[in-house]
């Protein structure tokens, strides 16, 4: 049994902060019930190509976007718009444990569907709103994506090449960032609101907003800007305030190199060659390669490209030197020590016989993450959720289609 197996989750949120945080939620053992528009469903079943194959080579209706955040979930569809359907949703927020919603600041107030609703019918109600701003505020009413809270958010003005660079310029980061961190800043905040419910008792309304998160984890470089006044510039791969650390040329590509103190930056001068670097007055502390990173790179870059990065790995990480290669993804999971820790997975799939997923990072030891569905089809469990958790007969959930409320 799961850790969290003796809960249910009403996830009325698409796209992927709120499913993201579904889905841990959902591999911790809560029974996930994903509430999705009739004929659509979540907006990422359609974000592709890619679509997950059948065994004939041939798409299928399923997104691999749509497939990276809801496993282990139940999808029932219903029509928020229609009272029935509105009633069938408030009927199992009324059994359910937490609810998560992306809607509008707003929007679900007009279905009786708010927290403040459903606060009167269930109490114990753990309601968590996820929204680009925020509740309150003056952009609490605009929507919000990852992409705009990353420029919006200062993250893009930290990564990309210098300014002078050739290519310089903000860069989004490669994945959606954003909402990842927003849907496991609001898994935390459900968690930590099981906690004060189980000792005090009551629900709570959670307010989630993307920009908070992305400001949040700006981390050291927000201490950077707050600290000294002077917001920190895009510095490409290399770090604010350590050196070396970020990637260098090698004679078969290129490698990263982490050095964290004076001690493995006196092993890494050893082992390129250059020991006179770590007494070197401009280099032998962390803070003098800070201010004299201008003239120690090019003599790193000058002394990397003679060594192939296979050559370089092997070298430092024998001297304790933090280093690696710059994998694509084809290379991450072919890597010995993610095939050891079993990250990629697959799960029985109704339509493609088989579904790659990623594993989840949490390992727990007396509670592990439990694999138990891939994916759901798009109204899978309609049927069998309301005979359940409502007690409805196979003839009204038939009504209930036939009218279009599911």
């Amino acid at each position: 049994m799961g850790a969290l197996s003796h809960l249910r989750v009403l996830d009325l949120s698409r796209v992927l902060a709120g499913p993201w945080a579904g889905q841990i939620l959902a591999d911790l053992g809560a029974e996930v019930i994903k509430v999705e528009r009739p004929g659509n469903g979540d907006d990422t079943r359609a974000w592709g190509p890619p679509f997950l194959k059948d065994a004939y080579g041939e798409n299928t209706s399923e997104a691999a976007y749509y497939l990276s955040a809801n496993r282990n979930k139940q999808s029932v569809t219903i029509d928020l718009t229609r009272p029935e359907g509105q009633k069938l949703v408030r009927d199992l927020a009324a059994k359910s444990d937490i609810l998560i919603e992306n809607f509008k600041v707003g929007g679900l107030a007009a279905y009786g569907l708010d927290y403040e609703s459903l606060k009167a019918i269930n109490p114990n109600l753990i309601y968590c709103s996820i929204t680009g701003f925020g509740q309150t505020g003056p952009y609490a009413k605009r929507a919000g994506y990852d992409f705009m809270i990353q420029g919006l958010g200062g993250l893009m003005s930290l990564t990309g090449r210098p300014e002078g660079d050739e290519g310089a310029g903000p860069v989004k980061v490669g994945v959606a960032l954003t909402d990842i961190l927003t849907g496991l800043y609001s898994t935390v905040a459900i968690l930590a609101a099981l906690a004060h419910r189980d000792h005090d008792g009551g629900g709570q309304h959670i307010d989630m907003a993307l920009l908070d998160v992305q400001v949040a984890c700006l981390a050291n470089q927000a201490m950077n800007y707050l600290t000294t006044g002077n917001p920190p510039t895009r510095l490409g791969n290399a770090h604010p305030n350590i050196v070396p650390y970020q990637d260098f040329p090698t004679a078969d590509g290129d490698f990263i190199l982490t050095v964290g103190n004076d001690g493995q930056f006196r092993k890494f001068a050893e082992v390129a060659g250059q020991p006179h670097w770590a007494d070197d007055p401009r280099f032998a502390t962390n803070k003098l390669r800070v201010a004299n990173r201008a003239v120690l790179i090019p003599l790193i870059r000058q002394a990397t490209v003679f060594k192939t990065t296979a050559e370089w790995v092997a070298l430092l990480e024998q001297a304790g030197v933090p280093c690696g290669p710059i994998n694509d993804l084809s290379q991450v999971f072919e890597d010995p020590q993610v095939k050891a820790r079993g990250l990629a997975i697959e799960l029985p799939h109704a339509l493609a016989g088989r579904v790659p997923q990623v594993a989840s990072p949490i390992r727990l030891s007396e509670t592990p993450v439990e694999y138990r569905h891939a994916p759901p089809l798009l109204g899978e469990h309609t049927l069998e959720v309301l005979q359940r958790v409502l007690g409805l007969g196979a003839s009204a959930v038939a009504a209930l289609r036939e009218e279009g409320v599911l």
